[in-house]
C-alpha cells in the first residue's frame, strides 16, 4: 500500500478488513478467493443466514456495527471477534455467552470520537473504565480500539481523530500494563490518512466490493 510506505510502515502489517454487510455470499466468495481473510458485518441476522454458505472458508468474521445487548449470544456464537464493545452491561454479556460455549471471544472497544450523540461508542472519558471493566472478564480477550470518525469528504479533516485515538490506545496500554495491538479505524474514502496515523486494520467496504444497493 503506497499510504504504508509514506509511513514508514510495512504493508502486511495491516489487515484488512472487508466490510461486506449487505453483499451477497458469492461477492464474500469471490473477495477470499481472491485472497482477504478477514470480513466485517453489522446484522446479526444477515450473518445468522450466511454463515452456514460460507462454512467451508477460513475467514475471521468481525461484527463492526452497534450490537443489541439480546444479540450478544447469537453474535458470540456466529463472529470470531466483536469490533464494537461499548458498554460494561455489553461485555458482561458477550463474556457469559464466551462461557457458555467455552471459548474466549477477542473484542475492541468502540470509541465516539467527535462527540457524536447519534453515533454509538464508549466515551473518551469512560474508555479506561471500560476497559479495566473487561480485562477483568475470564472470556473476553481485549485487542484494542475502534473507531468510526464523523464523516467528511476530506480526509484530512479526520486525520485528527486518527491521531487521537492512536494516543488513547497507547495511554490506556501503559494503565492495562499490556499491549493492545489493534487499532481499527479508516474506511474506503480515508483509509489511506489512517494508516500514517498508525491503523493496524482498515475496513474498506465500496472500495472493495463497489457502491451498495440504494435503499427506497
Amino acid at each position: 500500500m503506497r499510504a504504508a510506505e509514506r509511513a514508514g510502515r510495512r504493508a502486511d502489517a495491516i489487515a484488512l478488513v472487508a466490510v461486506s454487510k449487505t453483499f451477497p455470499v458469492e461477492a464474500i466468495r469471490a473477495a477470499f478467493e481472491a485472497g482477504l481473510r478477514h470480513f466485517g458485518e453489522n446484522r446479526v441476522q444477515e450473518m445468522q443466514a450466511k454463515r452456514p454458505k460460507l462454512a467451508d472458508l477460513g475467514a475471521r468474521w468481525h461484527f463492526i456495527g452497534h450490537l443489541q445487548s439480546n444479540k450478544a449470544r447469537l453474535a458470540t456464537q456466529l463472529f470470531d471477534r466483536i469490533d464494537s464493545v461499548d458498554s460494561v452491561s455489553l461485555a458482561q454479556k458477550l463474556d457469559s455467552a464466551a462461557a457458555e460455549l467455552g471459548k474466549r471471544l477477542s473484542v475492541l472497544v468502540e470509541v465516539r470520537m467527535g462527540g457524536e450523540a447519534t453515533k454509538s461508542g464508549a466515551g473518551e472519558a469512560d474508555l479506561p473504565a471500560l476497559a479495566e471493566s473487561i480485562a477483568t472478564l475470564a472470556h473476553l480477550d481485549l485487542h484494542g480500539l475502534m473507531t468510526v470518525p464523523p464523516y467528511s469528504d476530506d480526509p484530512e479533516r479526520v486525520r485528527p481523530y486518527f491521531r487521537k485515538l492512536l494516543e488513547l490506545r497507547d495511554s490506556l496500554s501503559e494503565r492495562l500494563g499490556r499491549r493492545l495491538p489493534t487499532l481499527s479505524m479508516g474506511m474506503s474514502h480515508d483509509f489511506e490518512v489512517a494508516i500514517e496515523e498508525g491503523a493496524t486494520e482498515i475496513r474498506p467496504g465500496t472500495a472493495l466490493f463497489g457502491a451498495r444497493a440504494q435503499k427506497g
